[in-house]
């Protein structure tokens, strides 16, 4: 029985600039169909890792492969059967939206036959044919993102890259990208691998792998993940949250955490938890919340930390590396 090729395939992927290990040795496999994610706070690895694999980074260690073809020898034959929606935008707002898609078929040598019944195409996909003729200038953000993926979409790709595909939009915006994107998952016999670091948005992924610090520290379906925590999660409000944390570990064995302004902990049955909770603590609760596993949890559960919090970390780090490197000059 022949083995069907992976649509992504990726051992020790490793990428380094200086004494900065950026990505540091992922492992995995996304089949052909399969929606796969990259979940993971700003600065985790994740558009380096998608710059490496759409041959715009070249990799410091490893091998990787995208639709059969190698990243590093076989560049062209990469370039040729992908689709890339970047972080940015990279639109043209000064021609309109049947122009971009027209430079697009252009630069990819997309043939002229049949090329304006595609482009019809695509942009019907993403409830944009009756603004073909608009600039893009004039275009929402939504607007302009479903333009970048109806543009990815054009030369039918075997494999859609999306960059935090819905970043800088509101819930509404980024809830109609994912229908259009969706759709076109139903239309299009095509791969997506996207990055983000929204929970909401890793949930429409068939895997997700969830990566920090350049590396991948799990690896499953969203509900296999959210099933290996197994345990809900009770934030509490309280009048002295040191003394909270410090009672739970004493009298229940429970090691609590503030998260957003509340003490944060997991245990198995929350809500019959709750009332023992209220009868035991010695410090006075001025607030309770029950709820099951999430993203979030898993990836606290593995981390130790929030994605949210994970990406203040980043950005501090951030900013302490450019007062060094400024303190040098």
């Amino acid at each position: 029985m022949a083995t069907v090729q992976a649509a992504v395939s990726v051992a020790g992927l490793v990428k380094t600039y200086g004494d900065v290990q950026a990505v540091r040795g992922i492992d995995l496999q996304v089949e052909p169909g399969e929606t796969f994610g990259f979940l993971g706070p700003n600065g985790a690895g994740k558009s380096t890792t998608i710059g490496m694999l759409c041959t715009l980074v070249t990799p410091s260690g490893g091998r990787a492969s995208v639709a059969g073809f190698d990243v590093v020898h076989q560049r062209d034959e990469v370039r040729r059967h992908i689709g890339l929606v970047f972080q940015d935008p990279t639109l043209d707002g000064y021609l309109s939206a049947w122009r971009n898609l027209r430079l697009h078929a252009e630069l990819y040598g997309v043939p002229r036959a049949g090329l304006e019944d595609r482009m019809r195409q695509v942009l019907e996909m993403v409830g944009l044919w009756d603004r073909r003729k608009s600039k893009v200038a004039t275009f929402s953000g939504g607007m302009k993102r479903r333009l970048e993926i109806a543009r990815g979409l054009l030369h039918s790709p075997r494999v859609l890259f999306l960059d935090e595909p819905t970043v800088g939009l509101d819930p509404q915006t980024r809830a109609l990208i994912w229908s259009y994107i969706s759709e076109l998952k139903r239309s299009e016999d095509i791969t997506i691998f996207m990055t983000t670091h929204y929970m909401d948005e890793a949930e429409y992924c068939d895997r997700i792998a969830i990566i920090d610090h350049g590396q991948i520290i799990a690896l499953d379906t969203p509900e296999a993940l959210k099933a290996s925590v197994g345990k809900d999660r009770v934030q509490i409000t309280t009048d002295d949250d040191g003394a909270a944390i410090a009672a739970l570990h004493q009298r229940f064995g429970l090691e609590a955490v503030v998260v957003e302004g509340m003490v944060t902990f997991s245990v198995e049955s929350g809500e019959q938890f709750v009332p023992r909770l209220f009868a035991e603590l010695p410090v006075a609760i001025r607030s309770v919340s029950v709820a099951r596993p999430t993203l979030d949890d898993v990836f606290m559960s593995y981390t130790g930390t929030t994605i949210r919090d994970a990406e203040v970390s980043a950005t501090q780090r951030g900013r302490d590396a450019m007062a060094r490197f400024t303190a040098r000059r």
